[in-house]
């Protein structure tokens, strides 16, 4: 999964748990940029009675970098509060006591309202305060026109657009299959303990999530407010990451319980799967609590990464060019410093988000590569022709999985070290589906749709309709 309980202790604590990380140019606003946090994973939609929201003591905040030196330059703080409705004698064990179909409704017993501030070279400023977030979609008996609240919760603060609230969630993966030894299904012929190929599953499939979204104007991100006019512009690209920190002490003794001292971080995402499948078991939590600026201390994980060697044992004689290579104990994984921790040189026509010498785990955006058309674009991103999805940056419906498993394999090695052929296998993993899907069009087939406008995932999973999580009927 991106970042799903992707480490031991954050796994407990899935309030402050980042799932996924998005950045993109908007494509109905290409003067702005949407960044979209997701927190709280697995949200089954009949989560009642208490139903899914984010931490009154938890800080999240989405950094941006527009020097290259993995340090935040603007930095956009998220604090929530939550409040009942019914109190005292009309005091009730229910979420809802009638339908809910304003985010002012008296009927809504447990709202959440969130203050938005920005920090920048060394000041900070409260943007907004009292943003009333959406409910949880109950049901169609509780909430018959789950849109209608969306837009609600659309704010404006000048030229920014800010989000919170329960969102579909838009990643896909197969789970059961990545993670029973890499067993993908639509490779089964080629795997070790062979069996017959089928298709792969969505195991996120009717899952929900909690997102932060904020679409921005470039100018301000980008260093000195410019606004680039080409993707070789030096400070044409930013990095960008998201993190939630905890208060060090927790008074249990207090009703309700108290929080005090200085913030520590608990949770980080930039790219996605890192955490998961790059940074070993028992580096996992610390990883969570450095910055991106000190991850070269995890250059090892990426050089001599170890799903590579996995691939080689799993899938015998597929990749043989990628055995050859990793045998030679100096040799290294420049193709995935450049696409995880540096950012792509002028490797492809039209494409660079190279951001210097520094290795840091962020998500980098070229903000003067203009955005693909929806009905245009490709879910394999750069790899798939198309140089506004990941890794430029990552939009919601890009498939990251893919993408990463092709990058592993060795895919895009021959580009970086040009004495190296990668194996016909590489450029051929998938794990969703029989045939690899390649247009958001297809990705209908899994159960997954996404917004035109912000905030771009879909409308949540509601709880009557979608009793259980279920594997969705997978098409090729």
């Amino acid at each position: 999964m991106s970042s799903h309980s992707e480490a031991p202790e954050i796994s407990k604590d899935p309030v402050a748990d980042s799932t996924d990380l998005y950045a993109f140019i908007s494509p109905d606003s290409p003067n702005k940029v949407t960044l979209i946090a997701n927190y709280i994973p697995r949200q089954q939609p009949a989560g009642g009675p208490n139903f899914f929201e984010f931490g009154d003591d938890v800080l999240y905040e989405i950094h941006v970098d527009n020097n290259g030196d993995g340090n935040a330059d603007v930095t956009f703080q998220f604090r929530f509060e939550t409040k009942l409705t019914d109190t005292g004698a009309n005091d009730t064990f229910l979420y809802n006591t009638g339908q809910i179909t304003s985010l002012k409704d008296a009927t809504w017993n447990r709202k959440q309202f969130y203050s938005v501030t920005k920090q920048e070279n060394g000041s900070s400023k409260i943007l907004a305060r009292d943003l009333a977030c959406p409910p949880c979609n109950v049901g169609k008996n509780s909430i018959p026109n789950y849109a209608t609240l969306t837009n609600q919760a659309i704010h404006a603060i000048g030229s920014t657009k800010v989000f919170a609230g329960q969102r579909a969630d838009g990643f896909y993966v197969d789970l059961g299959s990545i993670f029973d030894l890499g067993d993908l299904r639509p490779f089964q012929p080629d795997f070790l303990l062979k069996g017959a190929a089928v298709a792969g599953v969505n195991s996120l499939a009717a899952t929900n999530v909690h997102s932060i979204a904020i679409q921005v104007p470039i100018s301000e991100l980008t260093k000195g407010g410019a606004v680039p006019g080409t993707y070789t512009d030096a400070d044409s690209t930013i990095g960008v990451w998201t993190t939630a920190s905890r208060q060090k002490t927790k008074i249990y003794s207090t009703t309700p319980q108290t929080n005090t001292g200085p913030w520590e971080q608990v949770s980080r995402l930039g790219n996605p799967l890192i955490n998961e499948v790059i940074i070993p078991m028992g580096h996992k939590d610390r990883w969570n609590s450095q910055a991106p600026k000190d991850d070269a201390q995890y250059s090892t994980y990426y050089d001599h990464p170890g799903l590579a060697s996995l691939l080689n044992v799993l899938y015998p004689g597929a990749f043989p060019n990628l055995a050859a290579y990793a045998a030679v104990a100096s040799n290294t994984r420049p193709d995935l410093d450049a696409v995880l921790l540096t950012g792509v040189p002028p490797l492809f026509p039209g494409f660079q988000n190279y951001t210097g010498a520094t290795k840091a785990d962020m998500l980098r955006l070229n903000v003067a590569i203009k955005p693909t058309a929806t009905g245009a674009a490709s879910i394999l991103g750069v790899v798939g022709g198309d140089n506004a999805g990941f890794p430029n940056g990552r939009r919601v419906f890009d498939d990251v999985v893919s993408i990463e498993l092709k990058a592993v394999a060795g895919a895009l090695l021959g580009d970086v070290v040009k004495t190296y052929k990668p194996d016909a296998a590489a450029g051929l993993l998938f794990d969703v589906g029989s045939s690899e899907p390649k247009t958001v069009a297809s990705l209908k087939a899994f159960g997954l749709t996404y917004r035109s406008d912000f905030p771009y995932l879909a409308d949540p999973w509601d709880g009557y309709d979608n009793p259980a999580t279920q594997v969705r009927a997978m098409a090729g």
